[in-house]
């Protein structure tokens, strides 16, 4: 009898610390519909104290990061109508991008400034190849539809990164990563290098000087170097499995 009841007062008091550290309740739902309530809760006015734990600090993270994606999104769409007409023009778009990203980073959190910081390789590239339709030729339009696909798959894999940079300690001890964002990414990952390669095919009939071929070959690199990173964080999220991760599968 001992060797039943002692194994389910261990579950049930694991049980326990685990609701407690996730503050979850008898209602149903994922841990991420949780953090989508409270930033709906956050955005009505509900959430006032200031006061930042575990949790209240991963919401406003990632209100923070919607909101960097959407003004992102709307700079995007402004920058359409931008476009280099020559290589020494292009070089100072990219320039002025690049000061602009360091001033973006200046004014985020730490943890933010790290997820930036890597996937900021790619939101240049966007800028880069949207930059040069004029200088690309007949490929041009065809260039910038991939790259705003890619600027909408970075806002993606940046939530999704902030998601993992901030999950609370406890809870991965306890249950480990965050799987669902790390499928996210692997879905964004997959389908960026069917982009990339789209890229490539374009690259070979671009009828552009050399100097524009290889800037486009420079940032294909950039972009895939990005991917491989994200694809290792993403599996090793989810080897990431915790003491009791096994009661939540």
């Amino acid at each position: 009898m001992k060797k039943i009841i002692i194994p389910l007062l261990i579950l049930f008091l694991t049980g326990s610390v685990v609701l407690a550290g996730c503050g979850c309740n008898s209602n149903p739902g994922t841990e991420t519909e949780k953090q989508d309530l409270a930033l709906q809760e956050m955005g009505h006015g509900q959430n006032e104290t200031g006061q930042e734990n575990g949790e209240g600090q991963q919401v406003q993270t990632g209100q923070e990061t919607e909101n960097q994606g959407e003004e992102e999104s709307l700079m995007i769409q402004q920058r359409e109508y931008l476009r280099a007409r020559n290589i020494t023009e292009l070089r100072e778009m990219i320039q002025e991008r690049q000061q602009e990203m360091i001033q973006e980073m200046q004014t985020l959190r730490e943890q933010m400034q790290e997820v930036y910081q890597n996937q900021n390789r790619v939101r240049l590239a966007v800028h880069t190849l949207l930059a040069m339709e004029n200088l690309t030729g007949g490929i041009g339009r065809n260039v910038s539809v991939i790259a705003r696909e890619f600027n909408n798959s970075v806002q993606t894999t940046i939530r999704s990164e902030v998601r993992i940079q901030t999950r609370n300690m406890f809870i991965r001890i306890l249950i480990g990563g965050d799987e669902q964002a790390a499928d996210e990414i692997e879905q964004e990952v997959n389908q960026n290098q069917e982009r990339i390669q789209r890229l490539r095919k374009l690259l070979e009939k671009c009828d552009c000087p050399e100097e524009v071929k290889e800037m486009i070959q420079e940032e294909i690199r950039n972009m895939e170097q990005e991917q491989n990173r994200l694809q290792e964080m993403a599996q090793n999220e989810k080897k990431s499995k915790g003491l009791f991760g096994w009661l939540f599968k």
